[in-house]
């Protein structure tokens, strides 16, 4: 595992990155793209590529999966958004694994299915099912609904799944639960680490950078900009099975937090109390 890199000394307070409010006016000015271009680009490929990918599944699932790539590579493109892939080499050909991401923006979905370059299901919440185009392609491929309010039903979906993560298919978990307000890590949920203990699968850490600059969590505030992926070394299947669950879960999320740029790795504040 590679050493995880010294926190930033930027104070945990702050609650934007310095150079945000000169984005925040690159932002009105892209505006006027962002929803007479890029939005309608998005809405009428989401839809198209949504129904080719649900005919394609009656063929096979793995060639369906193939249009989400084009889809998301397009967007990219569209959104003038270069996107960066580091690490291949830690990837097995033919290998399954459990990828634990962190997640900085909804622009993630984008660039990692448009760049990964390998067969993975998402696990995604089961309200996202319904959404035209999105909800459709997502069923059709394979990717993998669960109902986050009833932990039984969450479970026995990810139970169920298990016989699609063969032959080099992975499945890929946001083990934050949900997007970060400011890109910083916030804690993780143990979901994905005891799907991988229990089917003894090696975990593959993986780290997106650069997106909340694109499209930070919880706006539609779109802006041109940079991604980068990283993908780790992956912890074998023998390390995730002996290694104490809240162990495991400290080594990949400091593995996370090390490809993290200097920002984004200082500790996020505590929520505040109910």
């Amino acid at each position: 595992m590679e050493t995880p890199i010294s926190p930033a000394r930027e104070p945990a307070e702050a609650a934007t990155e310095p150079s945000e409010a000169r984005r925040a006016l690159l932002r009105r000015l892209y505006l006027p793209y962002a929803w007479l271009v890029f939005v309608p680009v998005l809405l009428i490929t989401t839809v198209f590529w949504g129904t080719v990918a649900v005919l394609l599944s009656r063929i096979s699932q793995r060639l369906a999966f193939h249009i989400g790539t084009v889809w998301s590579f397009c967007l990219c493109l569209v959104n003038f958004t270069w996107v960066r892939v580091r690490g291949r080499r830690n990837l097995a050909r033919g290998q399954s694994y459990v990828i634990m991401s962190n997640h900085q923006s909804h622009f993630d979905i984008l660039a990692f299915y448009g760049f990964f370059g390998h067969q993975f299901r998402w696990v995604m919440k089961q309200e996202l099912r319904k959404v035209p185009g999105i909800g459709w392609g997502s069923a059709a491929v394979g990717h993998i609904f669960i109902d986050r309010s009833n932990r039984e039903k969450a479970i026995a979906s990810l139970n169920a799944a298990r016989d699609r993560l063969v032959g080099g298919v992975s499945v890929m978990f946001f083990p934050e639960g949900t997007r970060s307000r400011d890109g910083r890590l916030q804690p993780f949920k143990k979901g994905g680490f005891v799907m991988a203990q229990d089917m003894g699968l090696p975990i593959l850490p993986v780290t997106i950078s650069g997106s909340r600059r694109v499209l930070p969590g919880h706006t539609l505030r779109l802006l041109p900009g940079r991604v980068t992926i990283t993908i780790h070394p992956p912890i074998s299947a023998a390390a995730v099975q002996t290694t104490p669950r809240d162990e495991l879960m400290t080594r990949v999320r400091e593995a996370i937090r090390s490809a993290l740029d200097p920002w984004e790795r200082v500790e996020a504040p505590p929520p505040p109390a109910d």
